[in-house]
């Protein structure tokens, strides 16, 4: 399956469009989408909170949810707070998600190809190389 990049128009693969996909879940607001109200991750609400175990905990569910929620390529294995102390402290922390690559769940075939992981930070998705 083929997509197309929504900031260059050009074609992505299979990989590339659940990537996007889950950039814009993540940074989607509830209720921003008038058609389904109930579309996005709710972490953009979190940000700027104090960086607390619960606040930090609360961030990881809200986005292994909506991943698992919204995009059906990927089933979410594990979330991890990235960064060093340092940066934690200035508040630049990054994700490091774990996910099952189901390249063809959205057409009902639940088969895992295998597992990879890519990262969110500062707004933007990255591949992580295995």
């Amino acid at each position: 399956m083929a997509d197309i990049d929504r900031r260059t128009g050009a074609v992505i693969d299979n990989y590339a469009s659940a990537l996007q996909s889950v950039e814009i879940i993540l940074t989607t607001r509830l209720g921003e989408m008038i058609l389904l109200r109930e579309f996005g991750a709710g972490v953009i609400e979190l940000l700027g909170r104090l960086l607390a175990a619960k606040t930090i905990a609360a961030f990881t569910l809200l986005v292994a949810a909506a991943i698992d929620l919204w995009e059906p390529r990927f089933r979410v294995r594990r979330v991890e707070l990235t960064g060093s102390v340092d940066e934690l402290r200035a508040g630049r922390a990054g994700l490091a998600i774990e996910v099952d690559w189901r390249p063809r769940a959205h057409l009902g075939d639940p088969s895992v190809e295998s597992v990879e992981t890519f990262g969110w930070n500062r707004g933007s998705i990255q591949r992580i190389a295995a």
